[in-house]
C-alpha cells in the first residue's frame, strides 16, 4: 500500500483534533476565566531509505534519504494568557490582575461562632478547587460562594475583634486558619479591596475585617489540568500549593493578592475568555482546508491504488 494514505489519515485524525478544539473555543468566548486551547503538531518517524554517508579522500558526503509517514499530537496546550477585563460595579465580581487563581472547595465548615469559619478536617480534608472565573455570590448564612456553591478561601478573621491587619505577617489573623470567608447579617456594608482584605461596617458603623482572599499560584500553569466548571486541579507537571500537610493548614505555601508575585483584587469586575474570534476562525479556515489537503491525498493515493490493479486487464 502507498505510504501517503496513510500519511494523509494521520494528518485528517489530527486536524479533526484541532477543530474539536477550535470549536470548543469557540463554544466559551463569553465563558468567565476561560482559557483557550491550542494544538501543535509533530511528524512521526521517517522510513529511512539510504543512510547518510562522511566525505571521503575523492568525494564529498551524501545526505540521508528519508521518507516522513504522517504526523502526529505534539501537544494540546491551554494558553493561560490574561482575558480582558470587563466591569460590572457588582462588589462580589472579582478579577485576578496578574498571575494566580481564586480558591474555592467544599467541606464541613465549623459556623458555631464568627471566625470559626474554618474547614472541619476531622472529616476529611477540603477539596480545593482553583478558577479564575471572579462572579461569587452569599448563601444563606453569608458566606461567599461561586455559582456552584464552592466556598471562596482564605484567613478568616474575627470580625468582632480585628479592626486592621498588617499584611506583612498578617497580625489579626490566625496564620493556621484557612476557611470560608464569611459577612455576618448584621453587616450594613461591606467591601474588598486590591489587596484581597474583606472589610464590612457592623451594626454600630465601626469597621471590621472578615478575612483576606487566598491565591493559588504555581510553577507552570500550563500544566493544571481542566475538570470543567471553570475550575482547574494540579497535575504532576503543573507544581504542588500544598496548603494541608494531613493535621493543619499551612499559610507558608499561600499566597496573597499583590504578595509575591500574586496579581492584585479588581473589585466590581470579571475576567473574559481570552479566546479570541479572529483567531479562532482563521485556524478553523486553515484546518478545514488542510482536512481537505489530507482527503484528497488519500483519493489520489486510491486511483494510482486502482490503476495498478487494472493493469491485469
Amino acid at each position: 500500500m502507498l505510504r501517503s494514505m496513510y500519511s494523509g489519515i494521520s494528518g485528517m485524525k489530527n486536524f479533526q483534533t484541532k477543530l474539536d478544539v477550535i470549536g470548543n473555543n469557540i463554544a466559551n468566548v463569553n465563558t468567565y476565566g476561560f482559557k483557550k486551547g491550542r494544538v501543535v503538531f509533530k511528524d512521526l518517524f521517517s522510513q529511512q531509505i539510504a543512510g547518510a554517508s562522511a566525505p571521503g579522500a575523492t568525494r564529498g558526503g551524501v545526505n540521508p534519504k528519508q521518507v516522513g509517514l504522517g504526523s502526529q499530537l505534539a501537544s494540546i496546550d491551554t494558553i493561560h494568557t490574561e482575558g480582558s477585563t470587563q466591569p460590572t460595579g457588582r462588589t462580589l465580581d472579582l478579577a485576578i490582575a496578574g498571575d494566580g487563581y481564586f480558591m474555592v472547595g467544599t467541606g464541613e465548615v465549623d459556623d458555631t461562632g464568627f471566625g470559626n469559619n474554618t474547614f472541619d478536617t476531622t472529616n476529611g480534608v477540603p477539596d480545593i478547587s482553583y478558577t479564575r472565573a471572579g462572579n461569587f455570590y452569599f448563601d444563606e448564612e453569608g458566606f461567599i460562594v461561586n455559582a456552584d456553591g464552592l466556598y471562596l478561601m482564605g484567613l478568616t478573621a474575627d470580625g468582632d475583634d480585628v479592626e486592621s491587619i498588617d499584611l506583612s505577617d498578617f497580625s489579626g489573623l490566625d496564620d493556621s486558619e484557612l476557611g470560608a470567608i464569611r459577612i455576618p447579617e448584621n453587616a450594613q456594608t461591606y467591601s474588598i479591596g486590591a489587596d484581597g482584605v474583606v472589610t464590612y461596617n457592623n451594626k454600630d458603623g465601626e469597621l471590621r475585617v472578615a478575612g483576606i482572599i487566598s491565591i493559588g499560584k504555581f510553577a507552570n500553569n500550563e500544566g493544571l489540568q481542566k475538570i470543567g466548571e471553570n475550575l482547574y486541579k494540579p497535575s504532576p507537571n503543573s507544581g504542588t500549593h500544598d496548603v494541608y500537610d494531613g493535621d493543619t493548614f499551612q499559610t507558608t505555601d499561600l499566597y496573597f493578592p499583590g504578595v509575591n508575585g500574586a496579581g492584585k483584587i479588581a473589585a466590581g469586575a470579571l475576567e473574559m475568555s481570552n479566546v479570541d474570534l479572529s483567531e479562532e476562525f482563521t485556524e478553523m479556515i486553515v484546518a478545514q482546508r488542510a482536512f481537505q489537503a489530507n482527503t484528497k491525498m488519500i483519493t489520489t493515493s486510491d486511483e494510482i491504488l486502482q490503476e495498478l490493479v487494472n493493469l491485469k486487464r
